[in-house]
């Protein structure tokens, strides 16, 4: 089963508050926001990376946080377990995922990958989108029932938010 159906049905069974929205495909974060009608901020972006725990052991993680911020790679090695974290080649990314980079929504379906969540994520939105396993189609999902499906573990993985100067605040 592709990850498209994999992941409706796993929401539909779980009686998930979700809405499937297709689209024209994009592949930034921006453009894909303003086609679904969304803010950035409730995208929830998802990035294979590998994390170096030893001299010969590495740990597969996708990491997920929002679509406005940037991830650190540092932070995600540490919440892992690691020493270091580098983003996966995009056939390990396809081969662990079964989906084009774009296109990974924030579940993982494969044991080898380990799921990290950004906490920021549950707080700044009602719900979250994400590609649904393809470029042309987002799921627009309920960020309670997100974290109660997905059961990530939760650490920062993003880099810390720009300070606003004082006349934007």
């Amino acid at each position: 089963m592709e990850v498209f159906e994999r992941l409706q049905a796993l929401l539909a069974s779980h009686q998930a508050r979700y809405r499937l929205i297709e689209h024209p495909a994009a592949g930034r974060s921006v453009e894909v926001a303003a086609i679904r009608g969304t803010a950035v901020s409730q995208g929830a972006k998802a990035l294979v990376c590998r994390v170096k725990l030893s001299s010969n052991q590495r740990r597969n993680v996708l990491a997920v946080f929002p679509a406005d911020r940037q991830a650190d790679l540092a932070a995600i090695a540490r919440a892992a377990g690691g020493k270091k974290a580098s983003l996966a080649s995009q056939d390990l990314a396809r081969e662990l995922t079964g989906c084009e980079i774009g296109a990974i929504p924030p579940f993982s379906f494969n044991p080898e990958l380990h799921l990290l969540v950004d906490p920021s994520l549950r707080h700044r939105h009602e719900e979250i989108v994400f590609n649904a396993g393809r470029l042309d189609a987002s799921i627009l999902l309920n960020t309670e029932d997100y974290f109660r499906l997905a059961a990530p573990e939760e650490a920062s993985l993003v880099k810390a938010a720009p300070e606003l100067p004082a006349n934007q605040v």
